[in-house]
């Protein structure tokens, strides 16, 4: 077999090279949202876990969400009941959380006829709620098990099934508040805090702003 001239053989290296180039090239980018996506669902058993203490208000009955001790849930409770405080603990790096009754000792959790009732062990998935923030700046709380159904309540305080919810309703609106009546403020993606230097204050943006 005769050996390949160099001239042809360095233009079947550049053919090669150019064909190998243009199939990389071509290649979809990596899609970064579906990856945080992903990730956010996944429970973070490594991290410390976040934890917070406050109230839920409802938008429709006008009171507070409660967990009592006989694992009954409802948003009858008027402000700075004990019953009305909720223990809300991160799942993932995103914005799952559970809640769970500080005096009762119950999480609140989502049967599959889209029933919410108290369980003591709020380890499975429909124990974990999405924060979700709205646009009017109320809070909605999607189940993580049963996505579409919304953790909800009617105008007399009773749960309403999460199968009959949706986001845009009133009854899935709810508001965070420190025992007291004051609301806790949502984050915002920028914000600008001043900072001293060189005798002057300067703005810096970052994370949080309104």
């Amino acid at each position: 077999m005769m050996p390949m001239p160099p001239r042809l053989s360095c233009l079947f290296l550049h053919f090669f090279a150019f064909c190998f180039y243009a199939q990389v090239t071509l290649q979809s980018p990596p899609n970064f949202t579906q990856h945080v996506s992903e990730h956010s669902k996944v429970t973070d058993r490594v991290s410390r876990k976040v934890i917070r203490m406050y109230q839920l208000y409802s938008r429709t009955s006008g009171k507070h969400v409660q967990v009592l001790g006989n694992k009954n849930i409802n948003a009858m409770a008027e402000d700075g009941d004990a019953h009305a405080k909720l223990i809300v603990e991160t799942d993932t790096f995103g914005s799952r959380v559970r809640i769970k009754g500080a005096e009762s000792g119950y999480y609140v959790c989502m049967n599959n006829k889209g029933k919410l009732i108290g369980k003591r062990n709020g380890q499975g998935k429909d124990c974990i709620f999405t924060e979700i923030v709205l646009e009017n700046n109320y809070t909605a709380l999607q189940n993580a098990k049963y996505e579409g159904w919304y953790m909800a309540f009617t105008r007399k305080g009773r749960p309403r099934k999460g199968s009959r919810t949706r986001q845009h309703q009133r009854e899935v609106h709810f508001m965070k508040r420190l025992p007291g009546g004051h609301r806790i403020a949502e984050q915002r993606p920028f914000d600008f805090i001043s900072y001293p230097f060189n005798r002057r204050t300067k703005h810096i943006r970052h994370s949080g702003e309104r």
